[in-house]
């Protein structure tokens, strides 16, 4: 971890409070009785999983967890937590059938001393790390997980948007000619997007078990593939929200993630592997650099569709914002195979708009569609616009435009 931060890395402990092994080694019976777990397996077992539930309600549970977390960050240096399967924890009924829960004190569904831990925890850690990063993997719309506990919140910094990974990945599944009938999975997100602090995960919960890995899931030949992950990866870094990619995904390797290999990193060797490595870079890069794309990422002031109504011809495009009114991105995006010459899209400003990044470009293993650097924008109205931009469109890509006021 030390090395790690000697080199500028950020290190997040994938902390696991919800459930434990029966292993005899381990918690279960520690000694001889239902020390850490409920006695009544409606409470404290997961039979999906084959494991135990810790007891949220008994004092010596709750302080052997919490001062976990603590020793993780104090004496491993840990730049911050995440949280595994919290909605497992604040549902009694979480993947439990008719008969095989009981309900709280209330005769409700809610697991009310898991959620008084949660609360209980980040106040803790905060109160001694106050830098630190806790995140939580909630896949429900439960409210509130990234509010302070004194708006009545669970105290998380961050939760991961399971549901547009979901919807995001269900997209890129679909071949380009039917997406047009899909195109509520790309923009729905947004609806909620500012109701939470919300990272965009592609984990390796993605890429495991059949679900194929990230280039895998991409319709279309191989060089469709490679630019449809671009385009994802486009669209991701451009959508509020913080960002996670696991392992492999960023060199398109074919083969699931095995905890029992290394990456296969060889791929390299392939121009189209090694072309997405380095528009990888790049993104990262970009994103540094650029603050309209993270300085107001929490807010529905930091994002504004441009259009998002063109569902015949699978284009989006929407403006990004920093803080400086001057300071902003325009983004654009082509789901289709199909390069569209003269596509015209609303302008903020009328100046010229430089093109600072394109998922197409032959850099990374496109086909070299664009716009010779950049376009001067039209001065006249284009539906609610003051001005308009009349661009190329490259196939399967990403284009990004930053003005020079």
């Amino acid at each position: 971890v030390d090395y790690c931060h000697q080199n500028g890395i950020g290190v997040i402990l994938d902390w696991v409070p919800a459930h434990f092994p029966k292993d005899a080694h381990a918690l279960g019976g520690f000694d001889g009785t239902h020390l850490y777990e409920h006695a009544d397996p409606r409470k404290g077992e997961h039979k999906d999983w084959g494991t135990l539930v810790f007891n949220y309600g008994r004092n010596e549970v709750k302080n052997f967890l919490i001062s976990n977390a603590l020793f993780w960050l104090k004496e491993y240096h840990f730049d911050g937590l995440r949280v595994d399967a919290v909605a497992s924890m604040l549902y009694l009924d979480y993947s439990r059938p008719d008969g095989e829960w009981i309900p709280n004190e209330y005769g409700g569904r809610e697991n009310l001393e898991a959620i008084a831990f949660l609360k209980k925890l980040n106040e803790v850690v905060y109160s001694y790390f106050p830098k630190a990063l806790m995140v939580a993997e909630e896949s429900t719309a439960w409210p509130a997980v990234t509010k302070p506990t004194y708006l009545g919140g669970l105290g998380f910094a961050f939760k991961w948007n399971m549901g547009w990974m979901n919807d995001i990945l269900s997209y890129f599944s679909v071949d380009p000619i039917f997406r047009k009938y899909h195109h509520n999975n790309l923009t729905f997100a947004i609806m909620y997007a500012f109701y939470e602090n919300f990272i965009l995960p592609i984990s390796h919960d993605e890429v495991v078990h059949g679900k194929r890995s990230l280039i895998n899931k991409m319709p279309g030949d191989e060089w469709q593939q490679f630019a449809n992950v671009r385009l994802l990866f486009t669209y991701m870094y451009g959508h509020p929200g913080k960002k996670l990619s696991f392992m492999g995904n960023e060199i398109g390797q074919r083969e699931e993630w095995n905890h029992a290999e290394q990456l296969h990193w060889e791929i390299l060797q392939y121009p189209y592997h090694k072309g997405l490595q380095k528009f990888i870079r790049d993104l990262n890069t970009f994103y540094n650099k650029e603050r309209s794309l993270w300085e107001v990422d929490f807010d529905h002031t930091g994002f504004e569709w441009i259009d998002f109504h063109d569902s015949d011809n699978s284009i989006v495009s929407f403006i990004r914002k920093s803080k400086d009114p001057d300071d902003f991105l325009l983004f654009i995006f082509n789901f289709t195979p199909v390069v569209r010459e003269k596509y015209k899209i609303g302008a903020p400003r009328h100046c010229f708009y430089r093109e600072v990044l394109n998922s197409d470009s032959a850099f990374y293993g496109g086909s070299n569609v664009g716009n010779g650097g950049g376009v001067m924008s039209v001065p006249e109205k284009y539906g609610t616009w003051p001005c308009y931009l009349e661009l190329t469109l490259p196939p399967l890509a990403g284009v990004v435009f930053k003005p020079e006021i």
